[in-house]
């Protein structure tokens, strides 16, 4: 507030007095109100009827043709999954054909004498013919496997020659030998006319059916010798209990890519995925879908879009109704249908933008003709808003004189009041009433509501100071419950400097002040030493307890002699005892024998160690997993053995390695943990967890922590030499 030559400017005079004008306003503003009110009324009608008739007409038109589309999508997807699904099934009937054939064929070996057989011959090149391939060290005449195998040949000719779909049938033996049948032998032949080897026991086919034990399909993968896009059909055979040889055929894929890519239109397309959620056909050139090679391709599940991921999981397994989702920025409609003999799906595409070009149109018209009727409507409606402010004017002068008389009167006792508060300012006294408030109006109310207003303030510093006490209170014992957590794991390194033949390192960043990961090491006696590696559910305090119980238990069951399967089944029975929060804990427990190097381990829900052999590098170690701790009572826990050899090492690590994500929601990954061990491999066990920990730093950034991080490295070097 300011005074010039005796007029207070911003004072609270000034501020009753623009209340007055303002209430004046507002009177005069009813009045207006009224006057215009009927070309108001009108042209709010006319404003909803618009507005009414353009949803009206988007509602209509949208769900027309959502229908339609829905009716052709539908349709178009489930036939297109029909005809690309009864492809495969008569494949996979070839294919079961043959491995009967050859099941019998074994079993019978002694009522059949060897087969001849003959490596690819540029002549045959372009006519359907047998030969034989084999890898680089393995000598064709000398495979009493492929002897007998090559009787199959007629047979593998003549399904060969009487199926359009077959691009090609083969049989590969245990013992590196391929029996093929197709009219491309003039591809399997070096410049110089001698025959090309092939890593029979190395392609997808043959490790995939003896994987799975069973008939199965490979992804997506490109011909050894054409180079053109492939997938294989292959099943194992058997004789007695032992794998004798692979049977299997070639679908070249072209035709399907090519059919795919001619259904590209504006806006629309057909695109396949597999059972993996990767886009394997689509005529797509960028954006998620893409296709891609098996190794390269993105799972659509798993890329941040949750109602993508619904729809390809739902695609995969039945016929979907018309379902929009919004991807990259763009909604599309998607309907999508499953091919039951791979379990892929076939999806249709189309561009929500599209669909609603008729109501666009449709609108621009209707806009155009309701323009006209309102530019010719606000003409007159200007004209009586002017005759409204003219009158507005002449009301407010006769109305100044009577704002100013009134909020003289009112202002006098309130600058006593402000002058009271500025003196007691700073000076830890409380405003009182006085006399000269006392004007039996809401002055008075005001003066009462500040002193009360004063001794509550009072009141409320005093309970400020209390609260920030005990805060700090909690914070100093928060602080505490790190450093216990940090002294209750080994945390002095090296951790056994007296022996020789091996060192282990680890470590344990919480997300929190406190964590729920734990890790340990500790002698059982002199020549084995048990490791133990933990992640509990959830995070602070909770977790942090939890992993305390967790780590006496395990510790106190392993001295007992117990092997780790035991240990596990005997903590999950203490555990499960009394566990009324249901919390959990993933643990890999494994005891390490230093004379031998033999690691008799078991794993309840962990992760899967990586291990280095010798001069090798890290490669995970998918053991078979048990349920986590906690889970459920009277389980039983399946133990592995793993025998190190001197120089060898193994990493351990919690979920909050791989699962560690940046800004743009990215996991770091199994990918990148075991290229950082790999880039250096022979380095110690401190160096190692420390180029791991850097490079994870490095890819989060500046995200958020959301999980902890605990790593611990092996390295054993061999037996201690007796003194």
């Amino acid at each position: 507030m300011r005074i010039i030559r005796g007029i207070k400017i911003g004072g609270l005079q000034q501020k009753i007095f623009v209340l007055m004008l303002i209430f004046i306003i507002a009177l005069i503003g009813v009045y207006a109100m009224v006057t215009v009110h009927q070309q108001k009324n009108l042209a709010s009608v006319v404003q909803e009827a618009n507005v009414e008739q353009q949803a009206a007409i988007t509602a209509v038109s949208e769900e027309t043709m959502k229908t339609v589309l829905e009716m052709s999508m539908s349709r178009s997807t489930a036939l297109q999954a029909y005809i690309a699904n009864d492809l495969f099934s008569d494949v996979r009937t070839d294919v079961l054909t043959m491995q009967a054939f050859a099941e019998e064929l074994f079993a019978h070996a002694e009522l059949f004498s060897p087969h001849p057989f003959s490596p690819p011959l540029a002549e045959n090149d372009g006519v359907p013919s047998v030969y034989v391939l084999h890898e680089p060290d393995v000598d064709p005449q000398d495979s009493e496997l492929l002897k007998l195998t090559a009787n199959m040949s007629e047979i593998l000719l003549a399904r060969f020659t009487a199926s359009s779909k077959l691009s090609g049938c083969f049989v590969g033996t245990a013992d590196g030998n391929l029996l093929v049948v197709n009219n491309r032998s003039g591809v399997c032949l070096s410049p110089d006319g001698s025959p090309l080897t092939l890593d029979v026991r190395h392609r997808p086919w043959y490790w995939q059916a003896v994987d799975a034990g069973e008939l199965t399909f490979t992804g997506i993968e490109i011909d050894s010798y054409t180079g053109i896009a492939t997938l294989e059909c292959a099943a194992p055979v058997y004789h007695e209990g032992e794998l004798v040889a692979v049977v299997g055929a070639d679908i070249f894929l072209t035709s399907i890519s090519e059919y795919i890519q001619d259904t590209a239109s504006e806006g629309s397309f057909l695109c396949v995925i597999n059972e993996d959620g990767h886009v394997i056909f689509s005529p797509q050139r960028t954006g998620v879908f893409k296709a891609e090679l098996t190794d390269q391709a993105l799972d659509l599940r798993a890329i941040g879009n949750k109602e993508l991921a619904r729809f390809v999981t739902l695609a995969l397994r039945e016929r979907t109704p018309l379902t929009c989702i919004e991807i990259e920025g763009t909604e599309y409609y998607l309907t999508g249908a499953p091919m039951e003999t791979l379990g892929w799906a076939v999806i249709s595409v189309v561009d929500k933008e599209i669909t609603n070009q008729p109501a666009t149109m449709m609108l621009s018209q209707y806009e155009k003709i309701n323009s006209e009727a309102r530019s010719a409507y606000q003409s007159g409606a200007k004209q009586s808003e002017r005759t409204i402010v003219l009158s507005t004017v002449a009301i407010l002068v006769l109305a100044c004189a009577s704002a100013l008389f009134v909020a003289d009167r009112v202002v006098k006792p309130l600058e006593r009041m402000t002058m009271r508060i500025n003196a007691l300012s700073g000076s830890g006294q409380a405003f009182e009433m006085e006399d000269a408030y006392r004007t039996n109006d809401e002055i008075e109310i005001l003066a009462e509501s500040f002193a009360s207003l004063s001794k509550r303030t009072r009141d409320y510093i005093t309970q400020i100071t209390e609260i920030t006490a005990e805060k700090e209170r909690i914070g100093t014992e928060l602080a505490l419950a790190t450093r216990i957590q940090a002294d209750m794991l080994p945390n002095i390194f090296p951790a056994f400097p007296e022996r020789p033949d091996f060192d282990v390192y680890a470590t344990m960043t919480p997300a929190k002040e406190v964590g729920g990961d734990f890790y340990d090491f500790f002698l059982i006696d002199e020549t084995h030493l048990g490791l133990v590696i933990a992640d509990v559910s959830g995070k602070g305090i909770p977790a942090a307890l939890f992993m305390m119980v967790s780590k006496i238990l395990v510790q106190n069951y392993a001295m007992t002699g117990r092997s780790p399967a035991q240990v596990l089944e005997a903590v999950n029975k203490q555990i499960c005892a009394n566990n009324r929060e249901q919390m959990f804990v993933t643990v890999w427990f494994g005891i390490l024998d230093t004379l031998t190097g033999k690691i008799t381990a078991a794993n309840a829900g962990h992760e899967y160690p990586a291990v280095m052999q010798g001069g090798g590098g890290f490669e995970l170690l998918k053991d078979k997993h048990g349920l986590v701790i906690g889970a459920m009572e009277g389980l039983k826990y399946t133990e592995y053995e793993l025998t190190l050899k001197p120089g060898s090492k193994l990493f351990l690590y919690t979920d909050g390695v791989p699962e560690a994500t940046n800004a743009q929601n990215e996991l770091f990954g199994k990918e990148r943990m075991l290229n950082t061990l790999n880039e250096e491999p022979q380095a110690s066990t401190d160096a190692l967890l420390r180029r791991v920990r850097e490079a994870v730093d490095d890819f989060v950034f500046d995200a958020e922590r959301f999980d902890d991080l605990t790593m611990l490295c092996l390295q054993y070097n061999g037996p201690m030499q007796q003194a």
